[in-house]
């Protein structure tokens, strides 16, 4: 039995200003039993910590319209794109392959006080003609697989005929992920960034950052 100082385990930290639920948050608990992601969508991934770091040293680049509009593919529970909302007030939408991730999104941006568009998509599905109406692409932990590079590449070409003004994507450092930003490097003069943080979580990995 625990004792009567024992402290509750929190639900949830605050990272860069983003409530992040966990698996002890009764409302997550709840969604797992009736939205089981199939995915990895079954909880944040550190990479969009990384993303956040960075941006807000950073920024977001300017825009076409008075508002930063930016798209995370592979959103999973949406939170560096959360972060842009709610840090610079950018107009966010989340795509993902996987609809049952939504709710876990619908619940994050509920409790962050924003709106969000999502709609499922995968990588290669995306058009030019989509992706033109983005000034910010964003991707965390998405490049795991060998088969993802081909499908995540051709993403990058089409964002970058399509006019977005810069592609972020982070991960831990996995070989697909590093053959991706080689093709990056080659093709578009891309950036490779190491990046570690301690607070609010520790989190290490690389960012390919693609500007226009």
């Amino acid at each position: 039995m625990a004792g009567k100082n024992s402290k509750k385990r929190p639900d949830h930290i605050t990272a860069f200003g983003v409530k992040v639920l966990n698996s002890r948050n009764k409302d997550i608990r709840k969604l797992r039993k009736v939205f089981p992601p199939a995915i990895h969508g079954t909880k944040c991934w550190k990479s969009s910590y990384l993303i956040m770091d960075y941006l807000r040293e950073n920024g977001l680049p300017k825009g076409k319209k008075k508002k930063c509009r930016v798209m995370e593919v592979g959103c999973g529970w949406g939170l560096a794109s959360i972060f842009c909302a709610k840090e610079f007030g950018a107009k966010v939408t989340g795509t993902d392959a996987d609809e049952m991730v939504f709710p876990y999104l619908d619940l994050h941006t509920s409790t962050n006080g924003i709106k969000m568009q999502r709609y499922a998509a995968k990588f290669q599905d995306l058009t030019v003609t989509e992706l033109s109406e983005f000034d910010l692409i964003l991707a965390a932990d998405v490049c795991f697989w060998d088969k993802l590079v081909k499908p995540l590449w051709k993403l990058v070409r089409n964002a970058m005929d399509a006019g977005v003004q810069q592609v972020i994507i982070a991960d831990p450092g996995r070989e697909p992920f590093e053959t991706m930003t080689r093709k990056c490097i080659k093709k578009f003069d891309a950036q490779r960034i190491e990046r570690e943080i301690d607070d609010p979580v520790k989190a290490y990995g690389f960012l390919c950052v693609v500007d226009k």
